[in-house]
């Protein structure tokens, strides 16, 4: 165990000099970074660069959960922990659907110069976040029991499954308000700074995890609250940042706190993403009560599996919402020329990503699946190992399908992704049910995979090279103010600039 942790902090070190290097640009050395400017490969590179640190550290809370559950509880304590997790990634994606909605948008008015639009914004997506998570909270802690038996738990971890899940549901308050900061951050141009405060409270997560299961002898309480701790120290530190950050934004009048018109341009970019989420994680779920039929040995073993799936998965989608982030800005800034190069840098980002993890996964596999799991089962190893091989080859096909999303999420094209995204869902669910009942067994469904990454990327290449190339999606600050093709008075830093006409002639990809 003690190996385990040194390994993970090495290695986490060599993330942080890496993900906070200096950048070599003036520019990129502001507090806002203006994504409109410069080479688009470049640019999209320094900006990404941080979000995926920012995914390692996120993933961090549950690979740390999993390690302690796993190591120094037991078999069954990584399964109660694995099995919870299902259930909690809805309200993950209900917080991530307001952070990508905030993001969007924010980052349209960031890109036009709206100053005074993009704080309301903000202050309309935290009331909107406040109703959801209220909302969430309540369901969770009154019908947490309802869920687990709903997804056929086995008696033996129901008890400790429903208590990290009600601990957890304590703490979606921090859960919402830190992806909106994030959000903000990131329509701003500025992925470093939620990643340092990630980077802190991820760590040090690792470090009161052991404290309260190892000294307290907490259990499965224990890891829950060492989550809930680290991830609202980490809430309160980035509301703070966000807070003094819009504060230097000058208007010419006070925003307003909430905003109807805004909230519907809100709302069209996050409920899409929410309910992409949401029915992820049902089909998760659904896929979840699938596999609780095989035994706790195949629930450990999906459980280990899983977190390293999520870390690819979870990589690919921050990394495409900041292509979102760099095609709404340049939307907004009337720059459609730049978003088909920012689309070809962004899939040469997650593929030099996809091998790394492809290569990892498939030929250390096993090494990888031990590491969560003390005395593990041959059947708990056999279950991860396999299911890791048959997934990491389609790291390159799912890397490409998220690419294109966050070109079409950028855009506002949300029909477009929301049909890519549920044909890929649907897939999954309907062939794992079937292939599980056949002779392939577990092994069936983590085929389901791989046939509903590849349908759907095919969707959202097509979707993303036809339909945002052939129809300028104007961004609402320009259609609202009929401002297209209108002069920008000022520059970011108040200087004044030369008047031009904003082009919107080459296609938005």
């Amino acid at each position: 165990m003690r190996d385990r942790l040194f390994f993970l902090f090495t290695f986490l070190s060599y993330c942080v000099r890496i993900a906070d290097a200096k950048p070599q640009t003036k520019e990129a050395n502001t507090l806002n970074h203006d994504l409109t400017v410069g080479k688009p490969e470049g640019v999209l590179w320094r900006f990404c660069l941080p979000l995926f640190g920012s995914v390692l550290f996120q993933q961090l809370y549950n690979i740390a959960d999993s390690l302690v559950a796993g190591k120094l509880i037991g078999e069954n304590a990584l399964a109660a922990v694995g099995n919870s997790y299902e259930i909690t990634l809805i309200f993950i994606a209900i917080a991530f659907g307001c952070n990508i909605g905030c993001s969007v948008v924010v980052s349209t008015f960031f890109g036009a110069r709206d100053y005074q639009k993009l704080k309301t914004t903000v202050s309309t997506a935290a009331v909107f976040s406040s109703a959801a998570c209220l909302v969430l909270m309540g369901a969770g802690l009154l019908g947490g029991e309802a869920l687990l038996r709903l997804i056929h738990t086995p008696r033996e971890l129901m008890a400790d499954s429903l208590l990290y899940l009600r601990i957890y549901v304590l703490g979606l308050p921090f859960v919402f308000f830190y992806n909106i900061a994030t959000g903000i951050f990131s329509a701003l141009g500025d992925s470093r700074t939620p990643f340092r405060f990630l980077a802190a409270s991820s760590t040090a997560n690792v470090g009161v995890d052991v404290l309260f299961v190892a000294a307290f002898r907490m259990g499965v309480a224990g890891v829950a609250w060492a989550t809930f701790l680290c991830q609202g120290v980490s809430c309160l530190l980035a509301l703070a940042a966000v807070l003094v950050r819009l504060r230097r934004l000058e208007t010419r009048e006070k925003p307003k706190l909430f905003d109807r018109g805004i909230l519907g341009q809100f709302l069209k970019v996050a409920v899409p993403s929410m309910l992409q989420q949401s029915f992820i994680s049902v089909g998760n779920i659904v896929i979840q009560r699938v596999i609780n039929g095989f035994g706790s040995a195949v629930i450990a073993g999906y459980a280990a599996g899983v977190k390293l799936n999520n870390l690819v998965i979870t990589s690919f989608t921050t990394l495409c919402n900041g292509i979102s982030n760099y095609t709404a800005q340049n939307l907004g800034a009337g720059k459609q020329t730049r978003i088909r190069e920012g689309f070809r840098a962004g899939i040469k980002l997650v593929w030099t990503l996809s091998l790394v993890f492809a290569v990892s996964y498939f030929f250390f596999g096993e090494p990888l699946v031990r590491f969560f799991i003390d005395k593990p089962t041959p059947t708990a190893v056999h279950t991860g190992v396999i299911y890791l091989k048959i997934l990491a080859p389609f790291y390159f096909v799912v890397s490409c399908k998220l690419a294109a999303d966050g070109v079409l999420r950028g855009a506002k094209q949300m029909r477009l992704f929301m049909i890519a995204t549920f044909t890929d869902l649907i897939l999954r669910v309907v062939l794992a049910i079937f292939l599980s009942r056949t002779d392939l067994g577990a092994t069936g469904i983590w085929c389901a995979w791989p046939i509903g990454w590849s349908i759907a990327t095919l969707l959202s290449l097509r979707f993303c090279l036809t339909g945002p190339a052939k129809k300028t999606d104007l961004p609402p600050t320009l259609q609202s103010e009929g401002c297209a093709g209108k002069p920008l008075s000022r520059s970011r830093e108040g200087k004044p600039e030369r008047e031009k006409k904003l082009d919107f002639s080459e296609p938005a990809v």
